[in-house]
This record gives C-alpha cells, sequence and structure tokens, in this order.
C-alpha cells in the first residue's frame, strides 16, 4: 500500500489530556515521536508550534464529543486537520492504550484510509451552535407549558380544555389573576379578549377550581421560567439575523419551498452550508443527511436495516419540514405523499419526501436556480403514461400485441 502522506499525526483527544503520535518517512524507514499535552490554550498552542516546526503537514483526530473542537480551531490554518468518524476508524481488538489509538489513526493517515467528516467554515459554525440551542431552548419551552398545564389540572382549572392557547394574550390574564387570588371565576373569565368573548360560560366554569398557595406559588416560579426562556429565545433570533445576513438570498430562495419557512431554512443553511461541491451528488449528501436507506449485504442476499445513520439534527429538520410540505394542498410533494403512504405507509413516504425536497435543495444551490412547482395536474399525467407503459410491456410479456387507442370525450 502506497504511503500518501510523509509528515501525519494522530490525535487521540480527550477531555483532559491529548495524546500524539507523530510519524515521519516512508516505507520502513519511519520515525515516530510520542507526546502527551493538556487541553488548555496555551498546551493546544504548544502543540500547534511542535507540529509546524517538525514540518507535520496532515493531522487526524475522532471526532469526540465537543472535545476536539478546540483543537480543530487551535490548528486550523497551519496544518490539514482530518475529523474522522469514530465508528468507522476503530482499532483492532487488544492492547487498547492512549498511545495505541494515536498510532493507528496516525497510520491511518499515511495511507489515506480516514474519510473527513464535513466541517463547515467558522462563520456556519458559529451559526450552527446558535440554530442548535434555540431549537433546544424551543423545545425547553414547551416542555415548561406542559408542566403548567399539568400543574392547572392537579388543581382542577380546565383553562386548557376551553381555550386553545392558554399563553396567549387572553390566557395570560387569567393565569395571573390565578396567581393573585384577588378575583372570583366570574370576573377572570372576563379578562377574555376578542374570540374568546364568546366562551366566558365555559371559562368561568373551568376557572373554578381547587387552587390553593402551594399551586400559586410554583405557578409563579413557572410563568416566571418561561418569560426568561422567551427572553432568550429573543436575544438568539437577533444573534441569528446578524449571523444569516450575507445570506439573505439564499434563504429567500429556499423560502419558496413548499414546507420550508425561514426559521427551516436557516436551519438547512447552517447544518448542511450553501456550497454543494462539498458533495459529491446528492446521493452524497442525503447519505450524510440519514435520509437514505442503508445496505447490508452477506452471501450475495440484501438485508433490509431501514435509513442508515446520519446528520440527527438535518434528519430531524427535513422530517418536519416534509411533514408540512405533504399539508401543503396542490404541491407535487403532497400527490407524491398520497402515493407513496397507500403502499408504503406514513413514516416511509415522510422520509422518501424529506429526500426529495433535500435532493431539490442540493440542485437548486448547485444550479443557483430558483424553485419551480410541478403541479399534481402534472403528476397525474406522469403516471398515467407510466402506467400506460407498464400495461403494455406486460401485455407483451404475456403474447400480445397490444395497441392502446383514447377513448374520444
Amino acid at each position: 500500500m502506497d504511503v500518501l502522506i510523509e509528515r501525519g499525526a494522530g490525535i487521540d483527544v480527550h477531555k483532559k489530556l491529548l495524546v500524539v503520535c507523530f510519524l515521519i518517512g516512508q516505507g520502513n524507514r519511519i520515525r515516530k515521536v510520542q507526546k502527551r499535552f493538556g487541553t488548555f490554550k496555551a498546551n493546544l498552542i504548544e502543540l500547534r508550534d511542535w507540529l509546524v516546526s517538525e514540518g507535520c503537514t496532515h493531522v487526524v483526530m475522532e471526532s469526540t464529543s465537543v472535545y476536539w473542537m478546540p483543537v480543530y480551531e487551535i490548528l486550523e490554518g497551519h496544518v490539514s486537520i482530518v475529523v474522522g468518524n469514530a465508528q468507522h476508524i476503530k482499532n483492532v481488538p487488544g492492547r487498547k492504550t492512549d498511545t495505541s489509538d494515536a498510532e493507528w489513526l496516525a497510520k491511518l493517515l499515511r495511507f489515506g484510509l480516514v474519510r473527513s467528516s464535513y466541517v463547515p467554515p467558522k462563520s456556519l459554525r458559529e451559526l450552527r451552535q446558535l440554530t442548535r440551542y434555540r431549537t433546544k431552548a424551543t423545545q425547553t419551552l414547551t416542555r415548561e407549558k406542559n408542566r403548567v398545564q399539568g400543574l392547572l389540572e392537579t388543581a382542577n382549572i380546565k383553562l386548557a380544555s376551553v381555550a386553545s392557547d392558554i399563553f396567549g394574550a387572553s390566557g395570560r390574564d387569567m393565569l395571573e389573576a390565578l396567581i393573585q387570588n384577588k378575583s372570583t371565576p366570574e370576573k377572570m373569565a372576563l379578562l377574555a379578549r376578542n374570540k374568546m368573548k364568546k366562551k366566558i360560560p365555559e371559562l368561568t366554569l373551568a376557572l373554578d377550581g381547587t387552587m390553593n398557595d402551594h399551586h400559586r406559588a410554583l405557578l409563579r416560579i413557572q410563568l416566571g421560567l418561561i418569560d426568561k426562556i422567551d427572553a432568550s429565545i429573543a436575544e438568539l433570533e437577533l444573534a441569528i439575523e446578524h449571523k444569516t445576513a450575507p445570506y439573505a438570498k439564499i434563504i429567500a430562495r429556499l423560502d419558496k419551498i413548499p414546507g420550508i419557512d425561514c426559521t427551516a431554512a436557516v436551519g438547512l443553511l447552517a447544518e448542511m452550508g450553501p456550497d454543494m461541491s462539498v458533495w459529491r451528488s446528492d446521493g452524497h449528501l442525503t447519505a450524510w443527511a440519514g435520509l437514505c436507506p442503508g445496505n447490508h449485504e452477506s452471501a450475495g442476499r440484501k438485508k433490509k436495516i431501514g435509513s442508515r445513520k446520519g446528520n440527527p439534527y438535518l434528519k430531524c429538520l427535513m422530517v418536519q419540514v416534509a411533514t408540512a410540505a405533504v399539508k401543503t394542498n396542490g404541491t407535487y410533494y403532497q400527490a407524491k405523499y398520497q402515493r407513496l403512504a397507500k403502499r408504503r405507509g406514513h413514516k416511509r413516504a415522510i422520509v422518501a419526501i424529506a429526500r426529495m425536497i433535500l435532493v431539490t435543495i442540493y440542485h437548486m444551490l448547485t444550479r443557483d436556480t430558483h424553485y419551480k412547482e410541478i403541479t399534481a395536474a402534472a403528476l397525474e399525467r406522469r403516471d398515467h403514461n407510466t402506467q400506460l407503459r407498464h400495461l403494455t410491456r406486460r401485455f407483451a410479456q404475456i403474447g400480445f400485441d397490444v395497441a392502446l387507442t383514447p377513448i374520444s370525450a
């Protein structure tokens, strides 16, 4: 096997320790240097200076949690960095030590056997951190709201059974009135606004519960936490808006695709970036997103193993986009989903639609074009022609020559 990299280092990354194995030379004439470094900034700068002084050209490390990121930040721009998937570069069993792991990584790097994971530029890495944290904060907000509804149920306050959103303007006023305990259910029901005024009799019954001081104290804490989370999400939105200013045109184009709004477009941009040249084809992008089936063949037989593992954030976002797209009336994706769901079921159909949308995004960004909708009528005509070809071929297979003539109106 040919040596592709003469001066390469493998780094075994841990929370408090970096074990480095630096291999130099060709063939059997190899010089091996092993060192250990801490993970403080000064230690990382020392590591970088040592590698540069030794003429190191390439470095490989595993994507271990978030511990590889500070190392990448310091080494970026000084050496070529390969971030490998830990599942793809496991060492052979036996003699498991940090030193042997670092040497194994260095050997794989020398022969070009490590496939580098996609690491976006620094600006997109920062945007990705913001969008992912916004998702987590939104999930936390939803959980906290669910806890408030659970608390109200324990106090026999049935506000959620009458109001569609108890955290709207009317619902929030009623919750504050419940905390203050200065109004009767009849007076609290009169706080309803707009369309909620039609439900005043039902609200009067819903607000007549068994709420005590314990419930009021806990509800006050929960509402305060919800307000803090809302404020944090607003700050994140401002930071994301500032980061996405250079990509406004791309976001506007993605927003035209059914199922994608501005928030989803920003999330997609943060996960996969605007440059599609990093993916060899749309198939590689969908595989990286975990939206295509995996392969498992043994003894000439292929087993069904479902969709492969991929970027969990991108996959979750694409499934949400697909779910919204199939609910948009008159679109290609809705018509395609209805055909697939009949044969394959809802879950497989949604994943298939998610893959189609991601392929569309790939070609839009690659060719610098805008989204063009395929109407349901056009899909119907295409399926009709496909069915005609299929039936004609089937008749020919059983020995009949058939000429199809359309029935006149």
